[in-house]
């Protein structure tokens, strides 16, 4: 179980050499770079060793192009099916020489091996080679001997199952969820905490040099005093004192088996749903009403949606727990608007589990994997529940965003607010700002905050909070955030501090270049991906900013991800 904003992508790296064949250059060059990038993408932190590069692929310019141009009348005479046929018969050639290369690696599929693990790649799995041929071997941690079966090779590189543990290395541990081999929610129960928080900083220093070019500071240097420190400063990641029962939200796939419902969490790498009781890393409290509304379901004979035939009632079950006021809201999310005895299953949870304080229904008839649909309704109780992040008050809906993890949330923006160094004369502009959980922290220490999201109910729960806490001094606009600040530096709306928290997808270009034209004091990045906020901060360096301190935060334990609080400063000298 891991946070949507997170969501994997199953990018695989290359680093084996292959051999120049002919072809289109332009194709085959453009081929070559996204092999690097996705090369690039796959490895992450402790794998400095697995920096082979990738032969160039140039082969003789095709000719044909220039001969389709000079006879392009005669072109328009080849029928359909002829074009078809010959797209097919390069796509076979393309095949072909595709698996004659793939027979000369050292390894094919079933074959065994041993290797050892020089490093982990950023899903958490770990990376070892054979005769400089890369193999991604989940459950395998740096600084282990494993003997591995190959189940699939590629080009440049291949996954491999692990067999037998030869060299274990100490940092392994007893996973001590019983289906964790199962589920896909965490990758690194097998590793101990202090050496997850060890392997997310220093996934992060390698992102930033290797992406973001940029020269981290030695661990040594750190405890010198900032102005003297030569390179970007990582600090030690900030986890927790404890790594469980951390999740205040649980939002769980509902399936049937012959035993009836069943809902837990999605298998790894697939849509296959393993039946659970309890999640180590959810509150204990979600885990009730979970188990609750599947009995209730058995009971009543509710029918399970089906995502092969797009029949069936009960999607999802999504549970929030209010940690500081123990308010908790159900929503069930349905296949339609009738649910069978409602009634009965209303009364039976408020009976077992008297902290609900909200029962809703949200309906997705959609043929979709999107959780929520556009309805929701109030079955019992208020709309809404009450929590609190530090001292600011938050109202929290069906399909509100909230940050799942309370605890290391008030960490996280505390650093923030530390970052921005405000001293109560500020104007802050806050970009992706979400239901203003950023911007009010901000507030209470600037003049003036001004917030932008581009959901309008983000925006009008930001409003409502807003009001909530009875601060005046912040305001939010519907928008994208590259669209929306440009128009306000029109306005006349200039930022000491901007603060920028986006998805995974990092920046957009646009809203860079308006921070460089904008040219703030201070900039300071909440990042949820290592990779592009190293892009990222790539940009702002060339357009005369400096990375000042980054600040590695474990919003997620037991799972790769790994969000960063970053300062930047403008350099005097631009």
């Amino acid at each position: 179980m891991t946070n949507n904003r997170s969501g994997r992508g199953k990018s695989r790296r290359n680093t084996a050499t292959t051999t120049p064949v002919q072809g289109n250059q332009h194709k085959k060059t453009m081929q070559v770079k996204k092999e690097r990038e996705l090369e690039q993408s796959r490895v992450g932190a402790g794998n400095r060793m697995l920096r082979a590069g990738t032969e160039n692929k140039n082969g003789n310019m095709d000719n044909s192009d220039r001969e389709m141009r000079g006879n392009e009348r005669k072109s328009r005479h080849f029928s359909k099916g002829e074009r078809s046929n010959d797209r097919r018969n390069q796509e076979a050639s393309n095949r072909s020489r595709s698996n004659a290369e793939r027979s000369d690696l050292p390894v094919q599929k079933n074959d065994e091996a041993v290797l050892d693990i020089i490093g982990m790649n950023h899903d958490g799995e770990g990376v070892g080679r054979v005769e400089g041929f890369t193999l991604f071997v989940p459950g395998a941690l740096p600084g282990e001997k494993v003997r591995v079966k190959v189940l699939k090779t590629k080009k440049q590189y291949g996954y491999a199952k692990l067999l037998d543990i030869v060299q274990s290395s100490p940092d392994r541990i007893a996973a001590p969820c019983a289906i964790y081999d199962q589920c896909g929610g965490c990758q690194i129960q097998h590793m101990s905490y202090e050496a997850q928080l060890s392997w997310k900083r220093q996934h992060v220093v390698d992102v930033l040099e290797r992406i973001g070019k940029l020269s981290v500071a030695d661990d040594d240097d750190t405890s010198v005093d900032l102005p003297h420190v030569q390179g970007v400063v990582v600090h030690p990641t900030l986890g927790m004192s404890e790594p469980w029962r951390y999740r205040n939200k649980a939002q769980v796939p509902i399936g049937v088996t012959e035993g009836g419902l069943v809902g837990g969490f999605y298998a790894r790498g697939s849509h296959r749903i393993v039946d659970m009781n309890t999640c180590l890393i959810q509150d204990e409290r979600n885990d009730e009403v979970v188990a609750r509304v599947k009995e209730i379901g058995r009971m009543l004979g509710i029918s399970a949606y089906n995502e092969e035939t797009g029949r069936g009632l009960l999607r999802h079950v999504v549970v929030k727990t209010a940690f500081r006021t123990g308010e908790m809201m159900l929503v069930l999310v349905t296949n339609g608007r009738d649910i069978p005895h409602a009634d009965a299953w209303i009364g039976s949870i408020r009976e077992h589990i008297p902290h609900v304080a909200s029962i809703c229904q949200n309906v997705n008839t959609k043929r979709t994997n999107v959780i929520f649909g556009d309805e929701t309704r109030v079955l019992w109780g208020r709309d809404v529940i009450y929590d609190y992040i530090g001292n600011v008050q938050f109202a929290i809906s069906a399909r509100s965003f909230y940050q799942v993890n309370p605890v290391q949330t008030e960490v996280l923006y505390s650093k923030t607010v530390e970052y921005a160094g405000l001293t109560g004369k500020e104007t802050v502009i806050d970009a992706y700002c979400g239901i203003g959980t950023i911007s009010l922290f901000l507030a209470q220490h600037a003049d003036q905050v001004y917030g932008v999201e581009i959901v309008k109910e983000a925006i009008d729960d930001a409003r409502s909070n807003a009001l909530l806490n009875e601060m005046r001094n912040v305001k939010f606009e519907v928008g994208a955030s590259e669209d929306v600040i440009p128009a306000w530096k029109e306005q006349g709306i200039t930022a000491d501090v901007i603060v920028v928290d986006p998805p995974r997808k990092g920046c957009d270009p646009r809203l860079l270049h308006t921070i460089l034209e904008m040219k703030p004091e201070r900039v300071v990045y909440v990042s949820c991906n290592p990779s592009t906020l190293a892009r990222d901060l790539r940009i702002l360096e060339d357009g005369g900013y400096k990375t000042v301190e980054v600040q590695p935060v474990d919003m997620f334990p037991h799972t790769v991800h790994v969000e960063a609080v970053v300062v930047i400063y403008r350099d005097e000298k631009h």
